[in-house]
């Protein structure tokens, strides 16, 4: 089958996996869906994708790395960021060591090296896969936000644990100075290669914005080359490419506040991004559910030629996996919470003790996806001496075996966890956002009147510029008015926001389908209608 339509017959089906997750009336993750249409595939079609390493890494890896990065709150990530290195950084080595020697010692003939190299695949979390869990019970924000920063940070370090590892099955060799000292060029040099890429883009952008216009297209094109050249120059360099798209990601979220795109960009750069996001995770998993019979055939073959001839040791192997992981992270997220309830009472800090079922939520919480995916798949397919990787397929499987273990562990026992679960007490952001609101709204207010002399200076008609300037303040005075209330009157406030949102939120969709209506019976143009429609979406957008 051609590469073309290979990659149509994929899209198909990530398109068709999230309207099975809908259609279900219980609630299954959205990859389980998806590795099954995968496996589905090759029953009914001969798919046969042959994946190479090294582009399925370059494909897949920078952009899902760099919107992670983008989107994340950044006040969110440095409010929990101790807990979030501990679990990034300590868990993770702490992951590579145990998990590799029980890898090695469950499967003798897998070499340690191999061994670590599993260990460090598992080691990084998705948070969208626990998103897709939790859609139908919420997971609480914080818990959310510190999971997504966590698997932001240990995407990075647990590829670069692979790298090694995957260096020490190649060479046969390992030194621990030269690693330390390569683990530090590469970290400084990725981080500072994606930074410097995202700035030099930003600011030549900002220039070109200034100096000749914005146009859309090309600024979305931009944003979505940044990680690409960040990863390839990082890589060029012998630095880390996933910490450079890492890293260009969080400094895209910083320099976008500074660059003044237009709010039609915004919204088109936003579409796009949710939908690259949403297929490249989707083919992940669609692609291993159609690898998975193969891998699965060459897994048996090498657990037979191990001395097992019973294939359901593959089974005991990813459940004993499965629990390794998820009693390292409760016992870390239990010493971790510990430790700083320790030091807060060294403080005489009074800070609320979690309760059992927020430490339990967090360790099973864990869950493996499309990093763990992608990072297995660019194991080497030869040695230097042209002799296959040894034990390539078992590792495949069992990576594949801990993704789809954990998420369905994950799909039973999240959801009791969480209902109901309450975190320590978050400072409120409300008083924050009210102040920036009647901010912008007296922002808004002088900008009026400035535009208001310059349009009315000189007319005749200078009384009609003031009757609209006064229209349009009185909107804005009526929204600091509502939002200077009193601490004690802010939950009625926000009940008739949220009921002014409902109503208009009714009246655009009654506005949109009125004049579909009339297109439809052609008392109205094609061109009108878009235009119309397009510019009640835009509002809708807004207080949806």
């Amino acid at each position: 089958m051609d590469t073309i339509s290979i990659v149509l017959i994929l899209l198909f089906a990530v398109v068709v996996s999230g309207s099975l997750v809908r259609m279900l009336p219980f609630a299954v993750p959205l990859p389980l869906v998806q590795i099954a249409l995968g496996a589905a595939l090759t029953a009914v079609a001969d798919v046969g994708v042959t994946l190479h390493p090294d582009i399925f890494f370059l494909l897949f890896i920078p952009p899902l790395l760099f919107i992670d990065g983008w989107r994340i709150p950044n006040e969110a990530l440095f409010q929990d960021i101790g807990f979030i290195l501990e679990l990034a950084l300590g868990l993770v080595v702490l992951t590579v060591l145990i998990v590799g020697l029980l890898i090695h010692w469950l499967i003798p003939a897998m070499p340690l090296a191999v061994a670590f190299a599993v260990a460090a695949v598992v080691s990084p979390t998705d948070p969208i896969a626990v998103s897709a869990i939790t859609s139908r019970t919420p997971i609480p924000k914080r818990l959310m936000h510190i999971l997504e920063g966590e698997s932001l940070l240990n995407d990075a370090s647990g590829l670069v644990c692979l790298r090694f590892a995957t260096a020490a099955a190649l060479t046969g060799t390992f030194s621990l100075v030269d690693a330390s000292l390569t683990f530090l060029w590469l970290a400084i040099g990725g981080i500072a290669i994606g930074v410097a890429v995202t700035w030099a883009a930003a600011t030549g952008k900002r220039w070109m914005n200034q100096h000749y216009g914005e146009e859309p297209g090309g600024y979305i094109l931009l944003t979505l080359l940044i990680p690409f050249g960040a990863y390839i120059l990082a890589e060029e360099m012998h630095c880390s490419g996933i910490l450079a798209a890492v890293s260009a990601g969080v400094s895209m979220s910083y320099f976008s506040t500074w660059q003044e795109a237009r709010a039609s960009t915004r919204l088109r750069g936003t579409a796009v991004w949710d939908t690259i996001q949403f297929a490249a995770n989707g083919i992940i998993f669609v692609l291993l559910g159609e690898q998975l019979p193969g891998i699965a055939n060459g897994a048996m073959e090498s657990v037979r030629q191990a001395g097992d001839s019973n294939p359901l040791w593959l089974v005991v192997y990813i459940v004993a996996i499965n629990l390794a992981l998820i009693a390292l992270r409760l016992g870390w997220v239990w010493a971790s919470l510990t430790f700083f309830l320790f030091r807060a009472g060294k403080r005489q800090e009074a800070v609320a003790r979690p309760s059992w079922r927020l430490v339990l939520a967090t360790s099973i919480a864990g869950v493996r996806g499309a990093i763990t995916l992608a990072g297995v798949l660019t194991l080497p397919l030869i040695m230097p001496d042209g002799s296959d990787f040894p034990a390539r397929n078992l590792a495949i499987l069992l990576a594949s075996g801990v993704i789809i273990l954990s998420m369905v562990i994950a799909s039973f026992a999240l959801p009791p966890l969480l209902c109901d679960l309450e975190l320590p007490p978050d400072p409120s952001r409300q008083d924050e956002e009210i102040q920036a609101r009647i901010a912008a709204s007296e922002a808004a207010i002088r900008a009026i009147r400035h535009r208001q002399h310059q349009l009315a200076e000189g007319r005749e008609d200078a009384d009609f510029y003031a009757d609209v300037a006064a229209r349009v303040t009185d909107l804005y005075r009526q929204r600091i008015t509502s939002r200077q209330a009193v601490s004690g009157e802010q939950p009625t406030v926000v009940r008739l926001e949220e009921a002014e949102r409902q109503l208009r939120l009714s009246a655009l969709r009654a506005e949109r389908e009125q004049i579909l209506r009339l297109r439809r019976r052609r008392q109205i143009g094609e061109e009108a209608a878009r235009k119309l429609v397009r510019e009640i979406d835009y509002i809708e957008a807004r207080f949806s």
